[in-house]
């Protein structure tokens, strides 16, 4: 295997993912730029694949002796990533992540596995301490009195397939909300991927209203929704039926014990437009006793996926928390607030995604050729430290 560099990635990202026309025709609003927005665009890659995503580390990187080597032509100051990122169009990003997501199902990235899924939540990130652009929305301390300000997106992330990749956030601001933001996510990125490039949407309780569940049926795609206390005559149908009855089946997962209960002849409620409601239920007991229960709606029939399925479809949920906010705050400074300007973080949370599914990608996929092991994501990151250290030979011929 040949041993990854910054440059590699950088001919990976461009060529085998369609992103070379990204780099030269991304959106960029400046006038008169004296600096290619396609440095800029990688410098702020290059700096999440390093792990180095504020603007005055990557000022450091492109002023230093492996300026070449990071893949720079020109050195520049923090205050240029500032004003290219105040300027810079969100929408070619979004389709430039929609474009590797179509291109990597193209090539088999999904293959090991029956059905794709996404899913669709809800995240804090970016506090501060004084209102500094219109997406900061306050919050009070236990006496009612305003103790900063923070900032909310939703996400959309490919889920269930091994291969986790958060492709698109919105925003909300003080007088926006989860359940809006994830209104428009879905109705802009279903249409922009395609109907048939997924199999199932799954969603936690908050959006398992008859608004949501028929934006998703307009949009072609079933859901996979929780059912909690927010369905109240609903929840009660469900547990006269599944309190008193033995599961309809029963399995092993790894070391749990899965009992699941499944029922497609619920009544919807009075504002959903769909036939039945179907229901799963499972609970889960661990080695040490611990019980999970839950119950998950949707309007996936029996003969589309057994219970086992929406089972599985329910568990993947949990992937756009681990590995899509997670990782994003604890690993590539989603939290982190480079330049307060509403434009400007909407422009970092987008590229901080574009870095991690060229690096997901490229390091579970790409590299994963012959019979050596997958790298971990932190060999990567040391992988690409290391090339900056390495000179290239001169050429005398």
């Amino acid at each position: 295997m040949k041993k990854p560099s910054l440059r590699g990635l950088k001919y990976y990202a461009a060529k085998r993912l369609g992103l070379h026309s990204y780099f030269h025709d991304c959106g960029d609003g400046r006038q008169q730029p004296r600096i290619a927005a396609h440095d800029l665009l990688w410098a702020i890659l290059a700096g999440h694949s390093l792990r180095q995503t504020s603007f005055h580390a990557i000022e450091a990187l492109v002023h230093s002796s492996s300026c070449r080597e990071f893949g720079v032509l020109h050195r520049f100051g923090d205050d240029t990533l500032s004003y290219f990122t105040e300027r810079l169009a969100p929408e070619p990003t979004r389709m430039a992540l929609v474009g590797m997501l179509r291109r990597a199902k193209r090539n088999k990235a999904f293959d090991a596995v029956a059905r794709i899924g996404l899913a669709i939540d809800g995240t804090t990130v970016g506090r501060c301490s004084a209102q500094g652009c219109a997406n900061c929305r306050p919050y009070r301390n236990s006496a009612g009195e305003i103790a900063g300000y923070r900032h909310h997106l939703a996400m959309i992330s490919v889920v269930g397939t091994g291969l986790s990749l958060p492709f698109d956030v919105e925003p909300y601001g003080p007088k926006d909300s989860e359940y809006a933001a994830g209104q428009r996510l879905l109705k802009r990125t279903i249409p922009a991927l395609g109907a048939r490039f997924a199999d199932y949407l799954v969603v936690d309780a908050g959006f398992a209203t008859s608004t949501f569940l028929h934006a998703a049926d307009e949009a072609g795609i079933p859901v996979v929704a929780r059912l909690k206390g927010n369905l109240h005559e609903l929840m009660v149908s469900v547990e006269r039926c599944f309190g008193t009855s033995p599961p309809d089946r029963v399995l092993q997962d790894g070391k749990d014990r899965v009992e699941l209960w499944d029922d497609d002849r619920f009544d919807p409620w009075e504002t959903l437009q769909w036939d039945t409601v179907r229901v799963v239920r499972y609970r889960q007991t661990k080695p040490d006793g611990t019980v999970v229960r839950a119950d998950w709606l949707t309007n996936l029939t029996p003969r589309q996926a057994n219970s086992l399925a929406i089972y599985k479809m329910a568990k993947s949920r949990w992937e756009i928390e681990n590995e899509g906010f997670n990782d994003c705050k604890s690993r590539q400074g989603f939290e982190h607030i480079c330049h307060h300007h509403a434009n400007s973080l909407l422009i970092g949370w987008l590229l901080t995604l574009v870095a991690l599914v060229v690096l997901r990608l490229y390091r579970l996929r790409y590299l994963h050729r012959g019979t050596h092991p997958v790298l971990s994501a932190i060999d990567l990151v040391r992988s690409f430290w290391l090339s900056l250290g390495q000179k290239r030979a001169i050429d005398t011929g």
